[in-house]
């Protein structure tokens, strides 16, 4: 399975590593991704997700159920 985020979309983000010599390299940052359990109130069972961090800390403020 692809490394994005299933309820936000988030995906990877293409950046420089800087050097000391100050050289530019390019890397990729990846999304923290973690497998998670959310309720879903229509089946009225958990379900396992791939979520952001990002999206897990802002279904928490929004009193979703996280397991």
């Amino acid at each position: 399975m692809s490394k994005i985020c299933t309820i936000t979309g988030k995906s990877r983000n293409n950046a420089y590593s800087i050097s000391h010599s100050h050289v530019r390299t390019k890397k990729i940052q990846q999304v923290n991704l973690q497998t998670t359990k959310i309720w879903s109130i229509e089946k009225k069972k958990w379900i396992k997700v791939k979520v952001s961090t990002k999206a897990m800390k802002t279904l928490l403020k929004n009193n979703f159920l996280v397991k």
